[in-house]
């Protein structure tokens, strides 16, 4: 099965993301499309599996495997994680419902250290164009801002929220270049200590609820391996097809 028709055709759910998704889009920005595909069951039986996600068809689009993108939620992945809670839901079908009613069971103290530890990789590479060019790249400074103030609200409320609302103006000052990069920096800094707060006194649980997560997973799975399978189906065409002209 080519990797594109797992996108087209098994789709569970599809969303915006990115800028659109973040209360954050201006005029030109690219829209983000990212989804989740349920491979069918009988691909998982043969030598070659099913790829675990698949870039395109379209640009600026990317998808995972149901079971991928479990796992990287499971690891609170903040792209994965983010993905669920997106605004601009495209498509969405009954497992894909059942996939977002999951939403609260991936969430957990884990976000603080994937978050932040991001967080740090990403202010890293801005200090370095710093060294390198004189200054940072001014919307990359932006969504490092935005990454920290996410981190910190779900750690303060268990809710994750991507929309900026209010803070929108303030961010895109940023991307601008309009405010000076030590106040970005304190801004940074500011965050990461409010952060670290928040932490400490999370409404999150200390893991993810893992077991919830596979009983989906298995009983979707289960139910897959019910579908007939569309190969098994063509082989038996082929086999009928040979038969009456042999005969």
């Amino acid at each position: 099965m080519h990797p594109e028709s797992l996108v087209r055709d098994h789709t569970i759910y599809a969303c915006v993301m990115g800028s659109r998704a973040f209360g954050l889009a201006t005029e030109g920005s690219d829209t983000d499309r990212r989804g989740v595909f349920l491979a069918p069951t009988p691909l998982f039986w043969r030598f070659e599996k099913p790829p675990t996600h698949v870039e395109g068809p379209a640009q600026e689009q990317f998808s995972w495997e149901l079971e991928r993108f479990c796992e990287l939620a499971l690891r609170a992945n903040p792209n994965v994680l983010e993905c669920l809670h997106s605004p601009h839901v495209e498509h969405v079908d009954d497992t894909g419902r059942e996939l977002l009613a999951l939403r609260g069971a991936f969430l957990s103290r884990q976000v603080h250290e994937t978050f932040t530890r991001y967080a740090l990789g990403q202010r890293k590479k801005l200090e370095a164009d710093i060294r390198l060019h004189g200054a940072p790249r001014w919307k990359h400074a932006m969504h490092l801002l935005r990454l920290l103030m996410s981190a910190r609200d779900v750690l303060r409320t268990g809710t994750l929220t991507i929309d900026v609302g209010d803070r929108r103006d303030p961010l895109l000052s940023v991307k601008r270049g309009e405010v000076p990069w030590p106040e970005v920096e304190s801004w940074m800094t500011r965050l990461a200590t409010e952060t670290d707060e928040a932490a400490a006194r999370t409404p999150l649980p200390p893991e993810p609820d893992r077991a919830r997560v596979e009983d989906f997973l298995i009983r979707v799975r289960r139910a897959s391996a019910l579908q007939p399978d569309p190969y098994d189906e063509l082989v038996q065409g082929v086999v009928r097809t040979r038969g009456v002209r042999q005969g």
